[in-house]
């Protein structure tokens, strides 16, 4: 079989975004699916470079209680932002398996910073149910799984922004926020605030999901070097994906997010891909992790026909 791609997958067992313990599972879960032989079997060239240790949260200080853990979670992004910029220096496709989705500060930073230093940007496609576009001051919670995307524009706490030694990984023109359906209203201001395109469900459910994909890929992907996807499993609705710590009713399909990623892998134009949230101890016999893997392979090219 031809090779299609290399990648590399890097596991980061962080719970320490979220109110919620489990997810820091969610790495392994995903492994026990067999993903690295799967995307063998597709056709890719594929290492695993293991996990980038993260403290339990009963080894750390809190914290201040509007960004909860901000210290080690900077710390274990950080380490996965060097990690990524090895793969991306290695020409491989980074594929992070979380954890909560804080490590988005780390993974985007990577690839943002591996294609800054060739002068050139990068596109977002986030998906998720939440915005993620709290900061300390409009945090309700404290949860920083609930703030990367600020982060990652440069906004909200300075070192958590400046993650891999920069501030504003990507531009707001050029990030996609798709299957957002639970916003406070604090958030929801910032989010207008911000300029990012957004694409909620009910974007989805009157233009369809393809519709709704040739719009946020044309913003990812225009005048950028390509796409940084992080994937959000409770973008799914709870019915095709139990095992997430904040479930929200009416999310994507089965069909519909596959249909996402298959898109995506179209493009030709991924350049690093985070899958996050999936949390086993609410889950059913794995199957939240089994369609996680299913949706990476979708990413990388797996077709019906």
């Amino acid at each position: 079989m031809t090779t299609r791609q290399a990648v590399a997958l890097i596991g980061v067992p962080l719970d320490l975004g979220a109110n919620r313990r489990g997810v820091d599972m969610g790495p392994s879960a995903l492994r026990m699916t067999g993903l690295a032989q799967k995307l063998r079997h597709l056709g890719c060239d594929v290492e695993d470079r293991g996990d980038v240790r993260v403290p339990l949260p009963e080894e750390c200080d809190i914290g201040e209680p509007n960004r909860r853990y901000a210290v080690p979670i900077r710390i274990a992004c950080e380490n996965l932002a060097a990690k990524s910029l090895a793969i991306l220096k290695d020409n491989r496709v980074p594929i992070v398996l979380g954890g909560d989705h804080s490590l988005a500060m780390g993974s985007i930073a990577a690839s943002a910073g591996f294609h800054r230093q060739a002068g050139r940007k990068i596109g977002v496609i986030w998906f998720d149910a939440h915005a993620d576009m709290n900061t300390p001051e409009s945090t309700d919670s404290g949860n920083v799984h609930g703030m990367p995307l600020s982060h990652v524009l440069g906004l909200g706490d300075p070192e958590l922004a400046s993650i891999g030694g920069f501030i504003g990984k990507v531009d707001a023109a050029h990030c996609a926020l798709v299957g957002i359906r639970d916003l406070d209203e604090r958030e929801k201001a910032l989010v207008r605030a911000s300029g990012v395109s957004v694409f909620t469900m009910k974007d989805l459910d009157q233009h369809g999901a393809s519709a709704i994909m040739e719009r946020a890929l044309a913003v990812a992907c225009d005048g950028t070097a390509g796409v940084h996807v992080s994937f959000d499993i409770d973008a799914c609705d709870p019915s095709v994906a139990a095992g997430v710590g904040t479930p929200k009713k009416g999310g994507l399909d089965y069909r519909e997010a596959h249909l996402c990623l298959e898109l995506i892998a179209e493009s030709h134009r991924l350049i690093a891909m985070d899958m996050v949230e999936v949390n086993p101890i609410l889950d059913t016999l794995n199957h939240t992790a089994e369609f996680g893997c299913e949706l990476i392979l979708s990413a990388m090219g797996k077709t019906i026909f």
